[in-house]
């Protein structure tokens, strides 16, 4: 965790989970003046978003802690900034990921801002990451806890925000917090860790979507132009979809499981294949509006050998980035399987995280 923390005034993102509790514990440790801050950023009472009780269980923590709660209401600018992208994403036949613009938009975005209101110097969160100070320049670092590791989802928060950002639980596994928020009585402790869409929550997710999105059924079909079924959307299926396809068993085809291979979005057909099928294998993708923490690597016209996830707990791969007028290609050692457009390459040189972009297309 950072040091020089004492009687410096921190405000941190309390959810009212055990990791931002385990996070206002050790701040408060270090000496530091703490405000913690909660937000609301879904209002829709459906039974399913938690906001109402995370709050209560995040005055307890504040109470136990004895540490001021700050209550804000981002709503609005969740719906414009985060939600929007997610349905743009979805009906433009992609399959996004909000957590990355959560991220930057809300929580290193109007928090950061909100939190300067409230006189903080520092931003704090629960994030399993570090950020660190290498040769001058402010450098996103992978958590110790290689599992639970969250820059993937930080990539494009700007070096500004990271510079003033203290991540206390970088150091820590995740069992180690349980342990701490056990072993000094938080209320919490047990609490499960939160799932779904950023800030929305697990629900039956066709459900949801169709709300705001009206479904298109059409034909599922082979490569070759064989029918075998019908979708219920292309917003809801995604490459290397292998459940929720309903065509197994057959006469004229062989028992292996069928895949999504692939989105037809002008004629409205999924295209599907057997087996673990060569189809699902890109060796390279284009990627746009990328996003550098700092200033972007200087051999990108040459070509920048580094290392890469096409999704969230992906081993990092082994690749070649390459600068294409406003994109970026890169072009994989080894072929990598249902690379999805809408979801986020992100770049790595060890431990070090150096951006990333979002998968246009792939080959």
């Amino acid at each position: 965790m950072q040091p020089a923390l004492k009687n410096r005034r921190v405000v941190l993102g309390l959810s009212g989970g055990v990791d931002s509790a385990v996070a206002a514990l050790l701040l408060s440790d270090a000496g530091a003046d703490v405000h913690a801050l909660h937000m609301t950023n879904w209002e829709d009472d459906d039974g399913y978003c938690t906001a109402a009780d995370d709050l209560q269980d995040a005055r307890q923590v504040c109470e136990q802690l004895k540490i001021p709660l700050h209550h804000v209401n981002f709503s609005k600018q969740y719906r414009d900034r985060v939600f929007a992208y997610f349905l743009a994403e979805y009906r433009a036949g992609r399959t996004p990921n909000p957590d990355v613009l959560c991220n930057r938009e809300i929580k290193f975005g109007v928090f950061r801002e909100h939190a300067k209101r409230l006189g903080g110097e520092l931003l704090a969160t629960g994030h399993y990451a570090r950020s660190q100070t290498i040769d001058g320049a402010t450098a996103l670092l992978k958590a110790v806890d290689r599992n639970k590791d969250q820059s993937y989802f930080l990539h494009a928060v700007s070096a500004e925000a990271l510079a003033e950002t203290v991540f206390p639980l970088g150091d820590l596994d995740k069992a180690e917090v349980r342990r701490i928020a056990r072993d000094r009585g938080l209320s919490i402790h047990n609490k499960k860790d939160s799932t779904g869409i950023c800030f929305i929550g697990e629900r039956p997710f066709r459900e949801f979507l169709s709300t705001y999105l009206p479904a298109n059924p059409g034909v599922i079909e082979t490569p070759d132009g064989v029918a075998v079924g019908r979708h219920s959307g292309l917003m809801y299926y995604t490459l290397g979809q292998r459940q929720g396809l309903q065509i197994g068993g057959r006469k004229d085809a062989a028992d292996e499981p069928w895949y999504v291979v692939d989105k037809d979005l002008e004629r409205n057909v999924l295209l599907v294949a057997q087996g673990e099928t060569d189809l699902l294998l890109s060796n390279s993708l284009i990627a746009t509006e990328a996003s550098w923490i700092g200033d972007a690597p200087t051999d990108l016209t040459a070509g920048l050998r580094c290392m890469a996830k096409v999704r969230y707990r992906q081993a990092d791969q082994a690749c070649t980035v390459r600068q294409e007028h406003a994109t970026l290609r890169v072009d994989f050692e080894t072929p990598q399987r249902a690379v999805a457009p809408g979801q986020f390459v992100v770049f790595y040189a060890g431990d070090r995280c150096l951006g990333g972009a979002a998968i246009e297309r792939i080959f």
